[in-house]
């Protein structure tokens, strides 16, 4: 089947995009800009984005179910009120990782939210990640990489997908019941000329889609590991896609200015803007967390 061309939606000029997620009670597709401090929102109804100032850098925005969010910043996990652009502290893991921040992360069918974290300079081997669920924050018991991305969950939560994205590697982890983590294997390495694995999703068939970084495009695996298709965008550094819409059949994806020169960003007008696509295929309705 061809691929439909990705188009831009909402020019916001993000330095890094990242963190889109679909939020059926708003109808909205949500997502932060990390390097600027902002949380984004797209009305796709409307055609029309709105944006809110951050005191730092946030990583990823999830609903919770109490009508509000959660969000990843630098300092922890903070509750995020749009109404009163208010963020409340609830959890600070690193705080003895003064350099990490956060980066990615999803919630779970129990409510929970997996997220990691990463090194800010790119360099020390120093990001881990971490389950919430209920007012408990904890460790995951995944080996330190530099820089987390991920996690996703299979449909029934059972496997976790996680990015270690300077060494190009998704790997796939069993999940018990409980939270904790089992077996650990590789579920593929993207080769050297590709780019770099950025945000993981799973679609409504179990199927695996990853931002490339550096690499112009978005990929579909199959729950083996084995590269199904490739959506080619019309800038370098696509780094997350998120399913959305009243049938969640449109794919919205993330992309950064960041690492971009002069004469690539004139080449490369588009980049950070919110795109959408058409990806032959659904999404999973999302959940909220209990955080």
């Amino acid at each position: 089947m061809a691929d439909a061309a990705p188009y831009s939606v909402l020019s916001v000029g993000a330095t890094l995009g990242e963190g889109p997620v679909w939020v059926a009670r708003d109808a909205a597709l949500w997502f932060v800009d990390i390097k600027q401090h902002r949380i984004h929102r797209y009305d796709p109804a409307l055609d029309v984005g709105r944006s809110w100032a951050a005191p730092g850098q946030v990583g990823w925005i999830l609903p919770t179910d109490d009508g509000l969010f959660a969000v990843g910043m630098q300092s922890g996990v903070h509750r995020f009120d749009p109404s009163a652009a208010s963020f409340t502290l609830l959890h600070a893991p690193e705080g003895h990782l003064p350099g990490n921040r956060q980066n990615d992360a999803c919630v779970a069918p129990d409510g929970a939210i997996w997220f990691g974290s990463m090194d800010d300079a790119e360099e020390a081997t120093s990001g881990y990640f971490y389950r919430v669920h209920k007012g408990v924050c904890v460790e995951a018991g995944l080996p330190a990489v530099s820089i987390t991305n991920g996690p996703a969950l299979s449909p029934d939560g059972r496997i976790l997908y996680h990015t270690d994205t300077l060494g190009k590697r998704i790997w796939r982890t069993d999940v018990g019941v409980d939270g904790t983590v089992g077996n650990t294997t590789l579920f593929t390495k993207i080769e050297d000329d590709a780019g770099y694995p950025d945000g993981p999703t799973i679609d409504a068939e179990g199927c695996l889609w990853t931002g490339l970084f550096g690499g112009w495009a978005v990929r579909r695996y199959d729950p083996a590991g084995t590269l199904m298709r490739e959506v080619r965008f019309p800038v370098a550094n696509i780094t997350k896609i998120a399913f959305g819409g009243g049938d969640l059949s449109t794919a919205y994806a993330t992309t950064a200015r960041k690492g971009l020169d002069m004469t690539a960003l004139t080449q490369q007008p588009l980049a950070g803007d919110l795109f959408a696509f058409d990806p032959g295929v659904a999404g999973l309705p999302g959940h909220v967390a209990t955080i």
